[in-house]
Order: structure tokens, then sequence, then C-alpha cells
């Protein structure tokens, strides 16, 4: 053992010299007694992927060695990895640091009169943070590289760093993805390297880690806050509004490294300030620069990538008066990696996003004062240009899901916009809003471009190539009646959380039945919640009015009835089941008196039908779509509390389907589904089983026969095709890659006239609805004429760029959804995907309602 400890020592002060040589050798001298990331780990960085457990514990040994250091938790994942971020500045300033939070906060307050004297000794606050993709792994690993050279190195630019600077450095936002990919990396990484692209250590199977545990993309999760990653990480960033954030990512292995500035903003009138993406893009691109050359590496700015959507890590901070940085290096995926340009290795991918950390922090700190005044200008701009908009106020309600409006109202709060109640009914643009039931936003605040983020909702842009989403109106997503006020309205009550607080709700006693409607957007939660407690419930396909303990009461289409008689508990039980799930998802439950209705069907008609308990399959793995198939495992699992068996489409061929009586396919190729697979779904919907497909599904769907329905074709003009032959168009080679894109449907938001007497339009009172469209699949109309469930309208577009050409020739000639009969069963056929992104809480219920109705969907 004595022989062991000098060779062990001897090793780590090795790889402690081979790592200084490569990363971080112009940053000495470092503190010996604070440890580095080769001598706590044993290895060299880049040899291995870390786990996200031993980052942590580097960090939490930084900050038992110095007292320059100190770590925070702010979260926890799915999976329940915490959530840290290391706290790093001169002791004094640490010491110190809810005061230096206090006084950086009137930065945000544009009532506050600050003198540039007044800020001399205020850190500038920078917000380190990396991996929020998962399988983007460089930026992990250069996190400790970073958090030890500004704990440990007592060269005097770093000292100066720590004098005028805190540093948050968040090393993993996505822990869930990281460890699924580093486990991948690491397990079949060899003892000599294969740098073969073909290998298995570059080709991480289905689902990859790039996603966080329900394989959701968290840098679209910021301004939708759907997880509790983007939950914590906003109210931590709500309490600190640090001035610069970085967004560490990595991209195909052949290309190079790209920093801001970015392509142009595809909106054509940006809500962010024009210095945003000039003046501080531009200073700060002067630093990148200067290391990359030094380094030798190759970058590219200003292409690609744009900050249109305002939910990444590196446009949200835009929006908050900070400067969002985004990096992106080819990625080695793996250890090493072969590509067009010779080798790429891991090692050499963290030192590039490494050296633009520490230059991100000097850059902040030699420009802290131009960071305070823009901060400051930012939120007094916003009060500004909305005392010069037209708009003085949003007003937005709903008056039969309570679930639903609090959600949105929650959501608003979280980003720190003012909400208050309205105390007056009110009558905008033909929409009457009524006290207790509808809010207002008004304009002039400091969130004002937030505000703008919500509501606004655009048709004309500057550019036509998104690089993700060009409509992202969440008062829309959420299926909200609002309207722009051109005058300011009384204002009630300014809103809390604590307003949205769980209410008790009691029950009356029933001798007959009780009776749930089913606008609420947790009735499909409390329906499974009592199906799986053995509870006997019925779905009522036409409305009625019906004597209750309270008065009479009015019932719409698919509203839940539960007798007391035939049920296989006893009525106190049953009683007690209701109240239980009453509360638990926030539903009205009704005592009714009679069967017997004052208008419209009774209890007893046969149109009140039992509702068979869903018992759904959904395909996954490859040849599926891993956004999808999670947006549809996330709902189920998290908001109406039911299992949904994650069938593997190589498994398929073994599964028995007797066992479900519906089933799921998310956009998708389905390649590996044979002739045998297919006639399988084929024979198990024809024998009374509903079969639901999202986009590509529902094309492959089409193409495979399962239904008797087609796509939208262009239609043929024969006098312009001959014309064409004579008059053929031409461009620059170099426009191909524009000219292509914008033919694309990147995000679109679009209105649809839904026949709400169909059960899969059961719970809505409005015929239109909003819905989201990403994807060029336009189903023609059934011929069927009762099975066109949801249309476009005439004048469909809301919100996002879409070309005249796919507006006129397809979409307005296509239907949104199809329901088709096969044999005894049916398949549902979306156009769309209801469940986008955990976001749409407007158009989840269309899905619900096909897995809950699908039973009582009889196509005439």
């Amino acid at each position: 053992m004595k022989r062991i400890l000098p060779l062990l020592v001897c090793l780590l002060f090795s790889l402690s010299l081979i790592s200084q040589d490569y990363f971080y050798k112009d940053f000495g001298p470092f503190d010996p007694s604070i440890p580095s990331p080769e001598a706590f780990l044993g290895y060299e960085i880049g040899d291995y992927h870390t786990r996200h457990d031993r980052i942590v514990a580097y960090l939490e040994a930084l900050a038992a060695a110095s007292d320059r250091a100190s770590l925070i938790d702010y979260g926890k994942t799915h999976e329940l990895r915490r959530l840290v971020i290391l706290q790093i500045s001169d002791p004094s300033h640490l010491q110190n640091i809810e005061a230096h939070r206090q006084e950086h906060l009137q930065l945000i307050n544009p009532d506050a009169s600050i003198q540039d004297g007044d800020l001399v000794d205020l850190p500038v606050f920078v917000n380190l943070a990396y991996n929020v993709h998962g399988n983007e792994p460089s930026g992990g690993e250069a996190s400790m590289l970073a958090a030890y050279v500004l704990t440990a190195s007592n060269h005097p630019d770093i000292e100066r760093y720590r004098r005028q600077a805190i540093v948050f450095l968040d090393p993993v936002i996505n822990p869930d993805g990281r460890d699924r990919h580093s486990q991948w990396a690491n397990s079949h990484r060899s003892s000599v390297l294969n740098a073969d692209p073909m290998d298995s250590e570059h080709n991480e199977m289905w689902p990859r880690g790039r996603t966080n545990h329900y394989w959701f993309d968290l840098n679209r999760d910021w301004l939708l806050l759907v997880h509790p990653e983007s939950q914590g990480k906003l109210d931590w960033y709500h309490k600190w509004y640090p001035n610069v954030v970085t967004d560490f990512h990595e991209m195909g292995s052949n290309s190079s490294y790209f920093f801001e500035p970015m392509k142009a903003i595809g909106s054509k009138d940006p809500i962010m300030p024009i210095e945003n993406y000039t003046t501080l893009n531009d200073t700060f691109a002067l630093y990148f620069q200067r290391e990359m050359d030094k380094l030798g590496s190759l970058y590219f700015t200003k292409e690609v990538f744009d900050g249109t959507y305002p939910g990444y890590g590196s446009s949200y901070p835009d929006l908050q008066g900070g400067l969002g940085i985004l990096f992106e290096q080819a990625s080695s995926r793996g250890h090493v990696q072969n590509t067009d340009m010779g080798q790429i290795t891991f090692p050499f991918t963290i030192r590039n996003q490494f050296v633009n950390s520490i230059a991100t922090v000097e850059a902040s700190v030699k420009h802290k004062k131009l960071l305070y005044a823009y901060q400051q200008e930012f939120f007094k701009s916003a009060i500004a240009n909305a005392n010069k908009s037209k708009v003085k106020a949003y007003v937005f309600g709903e008056e039969y899901d309570q679930t639903r409006l609090q959600a949105f109202v929650d959501l608003l709060l979280s980003h720190q916009i003012k909400v208050y109640e309205l105390d007056q009914t009110t009558r905008l643009n033909g929409q009457s809003y009524q006290p207790g039931k509808a809010y207002i936003v008004p304009t002039a605040q400091a969130q004002y471009r937030m505000v703008q983020t919500m509501f606004e909702t655009y048709s004309e842009y500057q550019d036509s190539v998104f690089y993700d989403a060009s409509a992202w109106s969440l008062a829309n997503a959420y299926n909200m009646k609002y309207a722009a006020a051109s005058k300011m309205i009384g204002l009630g009550k300014e809103v809390s959380k604590d307003d949205l607080a769980a209410t008790q709700r009691t029950i009356p006693v029933s001798n007959y039945a009780y009776i749930i409607g089913w606008e609420d957007y947790n009735a499909p939660a409390l329906l499974y919640h009592l199906q799986s407690k053995g509870v006997r419930v019925m779905a009522s396909q036409k409305p009625f009015t019906i004597p209750t303990s309270t008065g009479d009461q009015s019932f719409a289409y698919g509203s839940l009835v539960i007798p007391l008689q035939k049920q296989k508990i006893d009525s106190d039980e049953l009683r007690e089941v209701l109240l239980e799930a009453a509360n638990e998802f926030q539903v009205d439950v009704h005592a009714a008196t009679t069967g017997y209705s004052r208008s419209g069907i009774d209890l007893g008609s046969r149109y009140v039908s039992a509702v068979e308990k869903p018992k759904t399959v959904m395909l996954t793995g490859d040849g599926t779509s891993s956004y999808e198939v999670g947006f549809v495992w996330h709902l189920l699992d998290q908001r109406v509390k039911m299992p949904i068996t994650k069938l593997q489409t190589r498994l398929f061929g073994r599964a028995d389907l007797s066992k479900y009586n519906t089933m799921v396919l998310v956009s998708g190729s389905y390649n590996n589904l044979d002739s045998t697979a297919i006639q399988k779904i084929k024979d198990w919907v024809s024998e009374g089983n509903t079969l639901i497909t999202f986009g590509r599904a529902t094309a492959w769907a089409i193409g495979k026969k399962l239904v008797k329905e087609s796509l939208v074709k262009e239609e043929k003009d024969e006098k312009r095709e001959k014309k064409d032959t004579t008059e053929r168009k031409r461009y620059d080679y170099v426009q191909a890659s524009e000219i292509r894109g914008r033919d694309g449907v990147g995000g679109v938001i679009f209105e649809i006239d839904l026949d709400i007497t169909h059960p899969l339009g059961y719970g809505y009172r409005d015929r239109q609805l909003p819905i989201y469209r990403n994807n060029k699949v336009w189903i023609a109309p059934s011929k069927n004429e009762f099975s066109n469930v949801a249309m476009y309208t005439e004048d469909p577009h809301i919100d996002g760029f879409i070309t005249d050409d796919n507006l006129n020739k397809f979409l307005k000639k296509s239907a949104s959804i199809v329901v088709s009969r096969a044999g005894q069963g049916r398949v549902v056929l979306f156009a769309e995907d209801p469940n986008f992104r955990g976001t749409w809480y407007g158009t989840n219920k269309l899905f619900l309602n096909a897995l809950f109705f699908g039973e009582l969907i009889r196509v005439p």
C-alpha cells in the first residue's frame, strides 16, 4: 500500500500537468489546496464522459476547498438528479451576495433612479450555462475546467474577474439526458479509440440523449415551462437577472464552431432592442474571435442559427435585459471521430467551449458599465414602447374551463407578467368577459416584451426560413379568448400564485346520479381516476338541462353521468371516490335529484352510453418521433395519471394486441413494420378498436391503405404547364437553401372549425379553435360527409409564416381531423400533433377524446 500511494500521487500529478498544458496553461498559478478536475476524477478531462453526479461532486469539492465558491441547488429533474449552480466570486462578494442581488434588482426597476457612480462596486452577473442537450457533452466537461480556473487560479486577470463579477456556473441543465448519453458513450468506448463514424460509440440508439426524461427538448422550454428543469431555472433567473447568459451546444461533426452574432432575426419588427444583436453581440464577438484565432480553430458567425423563437436558452435572456450568447461546437459524438477534415477529438471540442467560457467572463467584466446601462434602459424602454402602442391592455378569459384558465395565468406569473382580476363585465370584439372568469394584463409594465410574446400574432416577416417555430403566441396555445383593449380598463386585485391555490370541493348526496361536465381540462384525468377505482361511467352524446341539488344545471356534449344503479361499490363509497377525485383534479361534481330532464335527453336515454376504460399502446423506437412519443407519454403520465404501454416497433411482432383497445402512432416512417405487421394492425382495428395517428403517421396510414382516405394533391393546370415549359424559373445556385427552405412549414398557428357534436369535439363550446402545425401532411376531406371532424376556416391563418402556395393550394383544401371507418373499428387521423411540446392545452382534449370516446364514434 505504501508503494501504491506515491504512484497514485505521481499519476494524478502527471494528469494535472497534461491538462494544464492543453487546457489552461495560461491561467496559472493555481492554489494547490484546490483540486483540479483531473485530480478529483482520476482521469484527464476528455478521456471519458463524466457522469452528472461526479460533476456535482467536483463542484462540491471546490466549494468545500475554497471560500471563492459556494454551491446552491435550484431544483431536481424528473429522475431526481440535482440541478445546481456554483457561485464563484471574491469571498467578500459571496458573503454579501444577497445585498448584491437586491442592489442588482434595481436595474430592472423602470422607476429606479440609478447614477453611474452607484454601480461602480456592483459586480456584473454572469451565468455560464451548459449541456441543455444531453448528448452535446463538451459543455458539461468544459464547465469543470471553467469552475476550476475561476476558483483556483491566482492569475491577476482571474483575480480581477472575481473582484468585478459573480459567476453563476450551471454545469448541466439536462442531467437526465446527459447521463443517458454518457452511459452510452462510455459503454461503447474501446481502449483503442475507434474513430470510424459507423462505430456504435458514435451512434446512439433511440431516443438518444438529447432530450430529458420525457424526451422533450429543454432548449425550447424556457418559454413554455413544462418541466421542472426549466421551472427551477426560471425561478432562479428571475431572482438574479444575470447580465450575460451562455448557451453551449454541439452540432454536426463535419461543421466547425459557431458564436454570435446570429443570422438576422426573422421577425419584421423585432421586439428586442437593436443594441442587443448589434452593439452587444459585436462587442463580445471580438473576444471569441481572438480566442479561436489563437487556437487556430475554424468558426463561423451570422449563419444558420437565429434567435427569433424566444424560448431558447440564448434568446430568453435577451427579453430580460441580458445578453444571451449561443455557442455551437462540431461534435466528436464520442471520444474521437473521423470527419471530412481529419479527426475531431473530445478534448478539442471541450477546449473550444472552455476558452469561450473564460472569454465571456472577461468581456462581461470589461464591458460591465455597458451591460448595466443596457439592462436598465431595457426595462425603461419597455414602458416607453407600451405607452406608444395602441394596445393598452389584453383581456382574456374562459367561462367553462377554470383549470386551463388558471394554468395560463400561472404561466404569465412565472414570467413575472403582472395580471389583474377583471372587476367589471367587459365587451371587446364581440366577446363578453365576466369578472371571476377573466383577467386583464396591462401593457405598461416592465415585462411588456413578454406580454407581446404571449399575445401578439404576426403575418409578415423579413425572413422566410426559421431555425425553429415562426409562431408561439401562447394565448392561442391555451385556447384563450382574448382581445386587445385600446383604452385602459379598470384593474381589480393584482393576482398572485397564492390566488390559484386549490379550493376545497364538496358534493351533496344524490340518490340517483352524479354528473360532471366535460369542459374542464382535468375532466379526463378525473374520468380515468374513477375508472381505475371501478366506477362505471357514462357519457352523454346530446346536451340536457336537469334538476340538481343546487338547482337546474345545463350540461353539454360529453358530460359524464355516474348513476348509483349497477355500480360495483355502494353509494357512500361512490361519493367518497367522487369527492377524492373532485378535490385532486379541481373539477365540480353535481348531484342530480332525478333522471328526468327539464330539456334535452333524460339520463336513461340511448344517447347516454358507457365509457370504456382506455387500454392504450403506443409504438415507439426507431422509425418514430421521440419528441411526439414524449409529448403523449408526458401528458398521460403527468396530467391524466394514466399508464400507456410504450411498445418498441422491433417487438411489435411478439405483442398481443388483444390487451389494448386504443393504439397511438405518432409521426414517423414505420419502415420496419412489414406487410405482416401492417395486416396485424388492420385486423386489430377492424375488430372494433381505435387507431390514432398524427402527422406523418397519418400519411403512412393512408399510404398503406389502412383507411380509404387520401392526401391533397396539387391540381394540374395544363395551360400553365405548357407555359412553364417555355418560361422556366431560374435562380442562382447559392439561393437554393433559402428558396427551398421557405417551402417548409416550420411552426404556424391556424384556425379550425370543429364539429363539437362529434365525440372528438366533446368539451368544446366554440367551434373555432387554434391549432399548431409544423408539417406538410395535407389530408383530403373524406367522402363521408360526417367524417370531417375539423376543417380549416375560410381565413385560417392566425400566426406564423406560410407560403401562399402552401396556404391556398394545400391547407385550405385539406382537413385537420378525419375519422375513417375500418371494419368495426375506426381510425382517427390528425394532420397535426395536438400535444405539441406539452403546451397546447387548447388541443390536448382532441387527443384525449379520441382515447376515451373512441368506442362512441360510429362512422355513419
